[in-house]
């Protein structure tokens, strides 16, 4: 078996407790200078301070190692673009208008519904080409742009059949908008019947929970239905308007509740008491043009686990967690360590993914090199790519910010 060994003038090790970091943990990101990894198979074994050799080595001297990113949220799998939306929200359109006038999430309906497997595939691979490029290892992956039978197995089976070396996890996201002309109670009865015909391909089961689109109500019968099926809830929650959707992350045991921009006080409580990850979008409210963020400060104070994702999609087209990393930074006052923390770790269990998202042993060999010389220039030196090499499952897959076949 090859011998991996990557020396490295910074190894952030972002320790796992067995569950998220909250709180202040969230900065304690157990770091190594001038040390090494040793990589066997698809597993880290080893990690310590000082210089090693192997059968193939990685010299990392003057750059800074970390997990691969986890990209817990994205809505990967959809035709078409809507770039012409962003002048009308200049123009003084909001969401939820354009959402009326036939666009938004139901134009990217149309479009996805029309293409072929072949053709969403195609577009998939090019998005995730360029995730692991800027350092993405493992992705969730909704359907949700069907809103029937057809197209919803159609994504779920592209995710499913997708051959990356980022991993993907599937979420069927069958509520995620209303068509028009349609009781809401109705359609929510008929995506319960498509998940059970879907769930043998997917993992969790998603919900659009706000104000003109599903009802708390609604949301709670869904995921409960889906638990019952064997899928594990996850729900887009407080984005708009806080209308009590986190409460139904908590009811239905949710691993994640996702945007959280208008959450309470007394949600983000219950959050932090039920263990339930909170997953900030924070590239939607930058591309929305909203001054209102999520109040990272507020869930980390109160120990909420928190999570950040790219919610990668046609209104919000980023697929560069370093992105995200940098408006987590300057546009919800978390301090670098905490945002690394936040697309690692805290991501990967968001995910229920508790192999990966740290240097550890034990741990898959998922693995970043920045050409940075500390973490600090993540989210400092924007608008670029400080990824130099991605390891993914021990192999090296991209060197020198070039694919390795």
């Amino acid at each position: 078996m090859q011998r991996l060994v990557i020396n490295a003038s910074e190894i952030v090790v972002v320790p796992d407790p067995g569950r998220p970091r909250v709180g202040k943990e969230m900065r304690d990101l157990g770091i190594i200078r001038d040390g090494h990894i040793i990589v066997e198979g698809e597993r880290i074994v080893e990690v310590g301070p000082g210089f090693e050799r192997g059968d193939e080595v990685i010299d990392a001297r003057g750059k800074t190692v970390l997990p691969g990113f986890v990209d817990p949220h994205t809505h990967l799998i959809f035709a078409g673009t809507r770039e012409d939306e962003m002048m009308m929200r200049l123009d003084g359109l909001t969401y939820m208008e354009i959402l009326k006038r036939g666009g938004g999430i139901l134009r990217t309906v149309r479009a996805t519904r029309e293409a072929s497997k072949e053709e969403l595939e195609e577009q998939a691979r090019r998005r995730l080409d360029t995730m692991l490029l800027h350092g993405t290892t493992t992705a969730e992956a909704k359907s949700g742009y069907g809103l029937d039978y057809e197209t919803e197995r159609k994504m779920l089976e592209v995710i499913n059949g997708m051959k990356h070396p980022v991993d993907l996890v599937p979420t069927f996201l069958g509520a995620h908008a209303l068509p028009p002309g349609r009781d809401g109670d109705e359609f929510i009865d008929e995506m319960i019947d498509v998940m059970s015909r879907v769930r043998h391909l997917a993992k969790f089961a998603d919900i659009f929970c706000e104000r003109g689109v599903f009802t708390p109500e609604q949301s709670r019968r869904y995921l409960m239905a889906a638990r019952e099926m064997g899928l594990v809830p996850k729900i887009h929650a407080d984005e708009i308007a806080d209308i009590g959707c986190s409460a139904v992350a908590v009811d239905v045991g949710a691993i994640s509740a996702d945007h959280m921009v208008r959450t309470c006080d007394r949600s983000i409580k219950a959050l932090a008491d039920a263990g339930i990850v909170a997953v900030f979008l924070p590239g939607t409210p930058y591309v929305l043009f909203h001054t209102e963020f999520p109040r990272a400060r507020k869930f980390i104070e109160m120990r909420a686990p928190v999570a950040i994702a790219t919610d990668l999609n046609p209104n919000c087209f980023t697929e560069n967690m370093q992105m995200i990393i940098s408006l987590a930074v300057t546009r919800m006052r978390m301090h670098v360590d905490e945002a690394i923390t936040a697309a690692t770790l805290n991501a990967a269990y968001a995910l229920g993914l508790g192999d990966r998202g740290s240097i550890q042993e034990g741990k898959l060999a998922d693995i970043i090199v920045l050409n940075a010389p500390n973490r600090l220039h993540l989210g400092y030196h924007f608008g670029v790519n400080l990824v130099d090499t991605v390891i993914k499952r021990g192999r090296v897959v991209v060197k020198g910010q070039r694919h390795v076949a």
